[in-house]
């Protein structure tokens, strides 16, 4: 029965470090669980989730709880989310420079993140420019950076009012930047495929068309 009750908050935490990979690499999540950093993250969450039920079991906190039966499975549940909590907060904040850096246990976790953020990118790099100049080839900027994105985002039903908005505004950004149309297209591209996932992007690439594409010069008669 403890073997259990340990075993399932180790999942409880493992499962809260997953749910934060998926969210913050959606365009490929799977990419970024294969990378050595995020399989210490996980593991680093269901460590403190084993370790604060142990602290509740060996020192008898019963949280007032008169059933033994749910008073384990409240002590697993404390024991699972509240050391996640606990793990993500920060002591107090340190000015360094112009920087705010944060000391206590979210620092460490902030460590792990940034190996996995660096792990992922090297893995996904070379794939995504490979990808994203297959998908957004002869799409011509000035005629894609509105109807690209606005269609990209109407593909998804749960996109969020303020992940819409940062999309948008990256785009306008973009369009403001003066360089060259061939690199803008390849950053919308970019942009989208970090929104909305690489098989969105392409689909709508493919359903718009010509809309998107240059006319094809007219042929000169003899």
């Amino acid at each position: 029965m403890v073997e259990a009750a340990y075993l399932l908050a180790a999942l409880i935490g493992a499962a809260v470090g997953l749910a934060e990979l998926v969210s913050r690499y959606r365009d490929a999540p799977m990419q970024a669980l294969k990378s050595w950093a995020a399989f210490l993250y996980l593991v680093i969450n269901a460590g403190a989730s084993t370790f604060a039920l142990h602290l509740i079991l060996a020192n008898g906190w019963t949280f007032t709880f008169a059933d033994s039966g749910a008073l384990l499975t409240w002590q697993v549940m404390i024991a699972g989310f509240g050391a996640l909590t606990l793990f993500r907060s920060s002591l107090f904040t340190v000015r360094v420079g112009s920087s705010d850096v944060q000391v206590g246990p979210a620092a460490f976790l902030q460590i792990i993140l940034g190996a996995v953020d660096r792990g992922v990118d090297r893995t996904r790099a070379e794939q995504r420019a490979l990808r994203v100049a297959q998908i957004m080839k002869g799409v011509v900027f000035e005629k894609a950076w509105l109807d690209l994105s606005q269609h990209c985002i109407a593909l998804m039903q749960n996109m969020g009012a303020e992940e819409t908005a940062e999309v948008g505004s990256a785009v306008r950004e973009l369009k403001s930047m003066d360089t060259n149309e061939e690199i803008k297209t390849l950053q919308l591209g970019l942009i989208l495929m970090n929104a909305v996932g690489e098989d969105v992007l392409s689909a709508a690439v493919s359903t718009l068309g010509d809309k998107l594409r240059a006319a094809p010069a007219a042929k000169s008669r003899p």
